[in-house]
């Protein structure tokens, strides 16, 4: 009975003292921490950070997934600032894309928050340039109509009009329009089946 007082419980491969050790580690370091390099680094402090939150988030009572304050006390990492535990575990989660954008940015960046917006801002322009097209399938589950209200407002639509937006969507997701006009004949000369309910 030496060890009655501090006992032990098993939580998904580790114990909860070692978390506490671990928290109370990075509660003493987190103010030291300046630079991005090094706390990104794999024993870095926002990856040590992230991963302990990412452990105890995934041992919450909470459905959500939301930590307690409680329990973030316990662990000794509730002295750390909410928007940095927040974006070590955001890093920890999208690990692999933000070292890949790092690796492939010009600049070095100076905090995770700064990572963000960068990557934000990235993924803004990758959308904006990409053209705004739908895949065939969107296109047939989603029919377009013209309402007579909107007609004086744009071109009227006819033949060209619909061949010109085709050619456009074909292009831009790599349809072969030969393909596509033989779906278009099949479909033109294909018996109507007209089925009765009974």
């Amino acid at each position: 009975m030496a060890n009655s007082t501090k006992s032990q419980t098993k939580v998904v491969g580790t114990t909860i003292d070692a978390m506490i050790k671990e928290g109370k580690a990075l509660g003493k370091i987190w103010k030291q921490t300046n630079s991005l390099k090094d706390t990104t680094k794999a024993s870095g402090f926002d990856t040590r950070l992230g991963k302990l939150l990412q452990q105890l988030k995934a041992s919450a009572p909470v459905d959500s997934g939301q930590i307690s304050r409680q329990t973030l006390t316990t662990h000794g990492v509730h002295i750390i600032d909410r928007r940095r535990r927040s974006e070590a575990l955001w890093f920890v989660e999208n690990e692999v894309e933000c070292r890949d954008f790092i690796a492939k940015s010009k600049k070095g960046f100076t905090s995770l928050t700064a990572l963000q917006a960068s990557m934000r801002k990235a993924s803004k322009e990758a959308e904006s340039e990409a053209p705004t097209t739908a895949k065939a399938d969107e296109v047939e589950a989603t029919p377009t109509k013209v309402e007579p209200s909107n007609v004086g407002q744009s071109r009227p639509v006819n033949k060209q009009v619909v061949f010109d937006k085709l050619v456009k969507v074909c292009d831009a997701n790599g349809i072969d329009m030969l393909e596509l006009a033989e779906m278009i004949i099949d479909h033109s000369t294909a018996p109507t089946v007209t089925t009765v309910a009974a």
